[in-house]
């Protein structure tokens, strides 16, 4: 199940992503679909299954070992940096069987150069993993994103079997494995019509029971017709002006002001308890950014254009969610991927995220913690009729409403070498006491965002807007 992130699944923070307009270096990552959209989960919400429909009957899903040792030599050829990422994705990449990714990674060793390193993460519905295929990811030291949804009934409301039977207890098998192996171990976890209002309980059962701390929230968002209308393609049938969003998107889509109350929610129980012990991916963006620095994954960052995708049979796209003809730069086995990456189509590709943002926008208190998200997502018109407004702009406003100034004063601290747990102190200092324990069933109260003329809650005593608020 291809449970698409706009970057690699399941990495670190800070994968490469494009910074600003393209330079003549090249650093590109690629998301690799080697079974192509197969899998052995039916998620209802998938945006990649369906694209089996776009290949002949009877093909073979398999990426062929040419294609394999192309892609391979390519991907490390076309980087001018020093540590080269590999992320595997599907479809369901462990259809493939272990001795396929075993032949990859000799692939790997013998075509990089001296002086440069190999990393591979891998995306996973977890159910065919085994002690073979974890001592494999030991040995090589793979990082591991394990899709779940949170407690049984919310993460078996979309993610099942093909015969409709719960996925769920076959995950958490796959969860204790890692763990017995001592793998390197990350959770993608996806926003969704089921679980949008759960956002502490998941938020809890992920760090609790499921013992993840690296976590990444990723909003499930897709348009009615995606599969067969492209994004950015107009869509032939029409959409009436001004539609109520939610009859444009499926209906296991994420409600826009539901996205941002589950992250504030998370967030919540997060900065209370868990600064530096537990890592949500878009939280550490977000400071990231507050704190001055480029977006590290490529949703949030000026442009995108760096995170492509490559098919089983070689077909090299844009981007993983822009797997349509209007997005196919070419073939790796006739022209090479950094020429690809490097074409006037896909460097547009990367500057009309920033170059087609509609006014309202650009006029955004939040632009430059933003930029209007995924270009996927952006297919509903702002207050005064324009293109372009992405679908989740009222849960973003919300949620960055919400944390930035706690945020805020964080990065102060940082800024100021204290420890991020600081944090926690102040907040405990600043507002109500949350619960005793995190596991109570209690309710905390929610974070109130500090008033700019009111004292900053970090302790120098100035006002906000002259402290950590100026941030």
């Amino acid at each position: 199940m291809s449970d698409h992130v706009p970057t690699a699944p399941a990495t670190k923070p800070g994968h490469p992503a494009m910074q600003g307009r393209p330079t003549a270096q090249v650093a590109f990552h690629t998301l690799a679909k080697p079974i192509g959209p197969i899998c052995n989960l039916d998620c209802h919400y998938c945006f990649y299954l369906h694209k089996e429909n776009f290949f002949p009957k009877g093909e073979n899903f398999r990426m062929s070992p040419e294609v394999l040792e192309a892609f391979v030599q390519q991907y490390i050829a076309g980087q001018d940096v020093p540590q080269i990422d590999f992320a595997w994705q599907g479809g369901e990449p462990t259809l493939l069987g272990v001795d396929f990714f075993k032949h990859a990674v000799a692939l790997q060793k013998k075509y990089v150069p001296a002086g440069k390193t190999i990393t591979n993460a891998f995306q996973t519905n977890g159910v065919l993993l085994d002690d073979a295929w974890c001592a494999f990811f030991k040995e090589h030291d793979f990082l591991i994103g394990l899709s779940l949804d949170g407690p049984k009934a919310l993460h078996d409301k979309y993610r099942v079997y093909k015969d409709g039977r719960s996925s769920f207890d076959d995950v958490m098998r796959a969860r204790a494995l890692l763990r017995k192996h001592g793998v390197r171990v990350n959770v993608l976890c996806c926003i969704n019509r089921a679980n949008e209002t759960h956002g502490r309980e998941v938020y809890r059962f992920l760090r609790d029971t499921a013992g993840f701390d690296f976590m990444q929230f990723i909003p499930i968002v897709e348009k009615s017709d995606f599969e067969r209308v492209a994004p950015r393609v107009q869509d032939p049938l029409g959409q009436p002006e001004r539609a109520d969003p939610l009859l444009m998107v499926t209906p296991w889509t994420v409600r826009s002001e539901n996205y941002g109350r589950f992250l504030n929610a998370v967030f919540d129980e997060w900065v209370r308890h868990d600064v530096g012990t537990v890592f949500v991916q878009q939280f550490e963006v977000t400071l990231g950014s507050v704190m001055g620095m480029p977006a590290a994954i490529c949703v949030f960052s000026k442009h995108c254009g760096r995170a492509l995708a490559i098919e089983h049979d070689g077909g090299f796209f844009s981007c993983d969610h822009f797997v349509y003809d209007e997005y196919k730069l070419g073939n790796i086995l006739d022209q090479t991927m950094r020429q690809m990456v490097k074409s006037d189509m896909q460097s547009k590709f990367g500057l009309d995220k920033f170059d087609t943002l509609p006014r309202y926008c650009r006029q955004c208190e939040f632009l430059e913690l933003c930029y209007g998200e995924c270009p996927k997502n952006r297919f509903i018109r702002t207050p005064d009729g324009e293109k372009g407004l992405n679908y989740l702009c009222s849960g973003l406003k919300t949620y960055f409403g919400h944390v930035t100034p706690v945020l805020a004063t964080l990065a102060r601290g940082l800024r100021a070498g204290k420890p991020a747990a600081f944090i926690m102190e102040v907040l405990r200092d600043a507002t109500t006491a949350a619960p005793a324990h995190p596991s109570s069933s209690k309710t905390a109260p929610t974070l109130k965002p500090v008033r700019r003329h009111a004292p900053c809650p970090c302790g120098s005593g100035k006002k906000f807007k002259k402290c950590c608020g100026s941030s």
